[in-house]
């Protein structure tokens, strides 16, 4: 007998059905019992006499819990007028049981699975997160999400895009966040360098003629954690040959406005509006702000709009490692140092001079108070990238060694490119109006960096080290 959804027993009244799903919830009265059944669709009321499935002593129902595993075979009937559920979907069908089996019993909960679970301790969330997830509400974000990745896909396929994986292992090189690092057994004492981006594959693919590419990429930094971002992230990366920024932004702002629409968003402007990013400075204080009214945002109303114009350099922060360790001047970059500048600066830039009023053609896209996406027209010049490190006190030797396999590529007909990286943790997020990304992530980290359900990080076992040429030395670092 082939399963039926749930969702589906409303238009199969008087037939037989099987259905396979979890007990969501049980009640006894007397010799009646009812199971609330719940599958990936929704859930039905279910009811049994029990004196039918007493077998031997033993009957299957009685001995069910909640959330156990279960199959049943039933009737589809129509439920009494005064019992009809009108909130529900199936709140006017009930099956009545002919068949059960308990697939699998489900000992007692280490966590709730009904309600929203914000009232958790986060902790025993994530331990648990195979039944956290089990929850409606988690079971939307993942499936809003999965639908959202699939509409940006289908929209940039339509636009002459070709989806592109880029490695995972990787060359340790500065983006502005400290690398995750692995040891290469082969290879003994060096390291690959786990992605921060695929930036430097995005522009090589421009090198090689791909023109329009985007793939779905795993992000992995070694940076402070808060609620909004996390050691590992997913973004649409997107580049593109043979255009400016307006073209740029033209692309992905028909792409996001439509894709949002279509998984059930609400956008406050059909054309996103566009600030520079003094401007943004001088009328919110910050370039990345919230155009919503206190009314649009009790109606998770999606306000998106775009910061142009930014300082190409600033000044290194001395309490971030990361910018003492990549400004070696005292100057850094503001987003990453494969942006191009601005034409009129571009004497400027070369020429090492008026740094800090140099503004690069980046493009960032804020919605609701968050930045979700990030981007420019990138340098296509050696000349340009170089003068880039020079400024931030990069000897000639040293920017060979960091990035000298771009060098090489720039000068061998490397097309004018410019693209983004749209956060698609971030759009998911203010999609459901939550206010965690790890509310729209399936197996998040804990806020000090262990992942969930499984023990990581942990030791390795002296075999492993021995095998990678590895041994242990604990030495304090001070980063003041």
């Amino acid at each position: 007998m082939e399963r039926t959804l749930v969702e589906n027993t409303v238009e199969l009244l008087g037939e037989k059905v099987l259905l396979q799903g979890w007990a969501q919830n049980i009640r006894t009265m007397g010799k009646i019992a009812f199971i609330e059944l719940r599958d990936r669709s929704g859930d039905v009321q279910c009811v049994a006499y029990m004196p039918d499935f007493e077998t031997n002593g033993t009957n299957e129902i009685k001995e069910t819990t909640m959330e156990s595993a279960i199959e049943i075979i039933g009737e589809v009937k129509q439920r009494p007028e005064k019992q009809i559920n009108k909130d529900k979907k199936t709140g006017g069908v009930e099956i009545e049981i002919k068949e059960f089996r308990l697939l699998n019993k489900s000992e007692g909960l280490p966590i709730p699975v009904a309600g929203d679970g914000y009232d958790i301790n986060e902790n025993a969330r994530l331990k648990y997160r195979y039944l956290d997830l089990r929850r409606e509400r988690l079971q939307k974000n993942l499936r809003s999400r999965s639908k959202l990745i699939d509409a940006l896909r289908q929209e940039l396929f339509q636009k002459d895009f070709v989806e592109v994986e880029t490695p995972l292992l990787t060359y340790s090189t500065k983006e502005g966040a400290r690398d995750f690092v692995v040891p290469s057994r082969m290879n003994p004492g060096n390291f690959y360098a786990l992605p921060q981006s695929p930036q430097q594959y995005k522009q090589l693919l421009m090198t090689a003629g791909i023109e329009r590419y985007f793939q779905v990429a795993k992000c992995i930094r070694d940076e402070n954690l808060r609620a909004d971002r996390g050691f590992e992230f997913t973004q649409l990366d997107l580049e593109m040959s043979f255009v400016d920024r307006e073209m740029v932004m033209n692309t992905v702002e028909e792409a996001v406005k439509n894709s949002m629409k279509k998984v059930g968003g609400v956008l406050k402007d059909e054309k996103f509006p566009v600030f520079t990013y003094k401007e943004a400075q001088e009328k919110f204080g910050a370039d990345k702000f919230d155009l919503r009214t206190e009314e649009e945002k009790e109606k998770g109303i999606l306000a998106f709009a775009w910061v142009v114009d930014f300082p190409f350099f600033k000044r290194v922060d001395k309490e971030d490692a990361a910018e003492v360790e990549d400004g070696k001047s005292g100057w850094t970059f503001t987003h990453n140092p494969f942006s191009a500048s601005k034409e009129e600066f571009l004497d400027d830039h070369l020429n090492r001079k008026n740094i800090e009023n140099i503004l690069t053609p980046q493009h960032d896209l804020v919605c609701n108070g968050y930045e979700v996406g990030g981007g420019g027209i990138r340098a296509h010049t050696a000349e340009m990238v170089e003068a880039t490190y020079k400024i931030m006190g990069y000897s000639e030797e040293e920017i060979k060694e960091s990035i000298g396999h771009m060098l090489k590529a720039f000068r061998l007909g490397t097309p004018p490119h410019g693209g983004i990286a749209l956060g698609i943790d971030r759009l998911v997020m203010l999609l459901n109006n939550e206010s965690s990304l790890k509310e729209t992530i399936a197996f998040p980290m804990t806020y000090n960096g262990h992942t969930a359900v499984m023990d990581g990080p942990s030791e390795l076992s002296e075999k492993q080290l021995k095998e990678l040429h590895l041994k242990k030395k604990f030495i304090e670092i001070s980063y003041t």
